[in-house]
C-alpha cells in the first residue's frame, strides 16, 4: 500500500511512507479533538463509512491493490482531520487532565527553566515542585514547573520565595487539545490551526502556532 500527498501530487513510494507516517486528527461527531490515528486506521474508518465529515488543507491519497478482474488499482482519499461517527465525547472527557510526565511537562514549558529562562534538552532539565513534596506539595500540573539542574539545586527543599527566586511563568493544566499538540512531533499546519482554537488562553502552545 502506498500513500501520496494529494496536494503536491508527489508519490513518495513505499520507502518514504515508513519515514513519513502522517497522523490523522480524529474528532468526535461534534468536532471535539479526540485522538491521533494512523493513516491506516483512517483508511479503515473511510472504508467502513464511519467518517461523518472531514476537513483540513492536507489530503492524502492511499493506493491499494490491483483488481484481478478490472486491472484497476484501488485508491482512497483522506483529509488530515476527520470526524468519526458515533456518540459525542462528553465535555468532561475533553477537559480530562492529561497524565503528567517529564516529557510532557518539558514540552508544556517549552524546555525553558522557570527560574532562569535557559532553554535546554530534556536530559538537562528536571521537574521542580513549587511547594516541595516533603512539605505537603502534590505531584500535579499546577505544582510543577521545568527547572534546570542548577536552579533546582539552588532552590533545594524550599518554596521559590524562600530561596529568593521568582517564577518567570505560571504553571497551568493542559487540556486535551494541548496534550494532542504535545504528543505529536510531526503535527501538520492545518491540524495545529484547528487545535489552537481549543487551547486554554494561558497555553504556551499558542506560541508554537505564531
Amino acid at each position: 500500500m502506498r500513500i501520496m500527498n494529494a496536494l503536491d501530487g508527489l508519490d513518495p513510494g513505499p520507502a518514504s511512507v515508513t519515514h513519513r507516517k502522517p497522523w490523522i486528527l480524529a474528532l468526535d461527531i461534534n468536532g471535539r479533538p479526540h485522538r491521533w490515528v494512523s493513516w491506516q486506521a483512517a483508511c479503515t474508518y473511510h472504508a467502513r463509512d464511519m467518517v461523518a465529515w472531514s476537513t483540513g488543507a492536507q489530503a492524502f491519497m492511499i493506493f491499494g491493490g490491483t483488481s484481478r478482474s478490472t486491472g484497476e488499482r484501488s485508491t482512497l482519499s483522506s483529509q488530515s482531520i476527520i470526524a468519526i461517527k458515533g456518540r459525542a465525547l462528553r465535555p468532561a472527557s475533553f477537559r480530562q487532565v492529561p497524565p503528567l510526565s517529564n516529557r510532557e511537562l518539558f514540552r508544556r514549558d517549552r524546555h525553558t527553566c522557570a527560574y532562569c529562562s535557559v532553554t535546554l534538552a530534556g536530559n538537562q532539565l528536571t521537574r521542580d515542585h513549587i511547594q516541595p513534596v516533603s512539605r505537603g506539595g502534590r505531584d500535579v500540573w499546577m505544582n510543577v514547573v521545568t527547572a534546570c539542574r542548577a536552579c533546582n539545586q539552588r532552590k533545594d527543599n524550599r518554596r521559590p520565595e524562600q530561596a529568593g527566586m521568582s517564577l518567570l511563568y505560571a504553571p497551568y493544566v493542559p487540556n486535551k487539545a494541548e496534550f494532542l499538540i504535545l504528543s505529536n512531533r510531526n503535527i501538520l499546519a492545518d491540524q495545529m490551526d484547528f487545535l489552537v482554537q481549543h487551547l486554554p488562553q494561558q497555553s504556551r502552545a499558542r506560541a508554537l502556532d505564531a
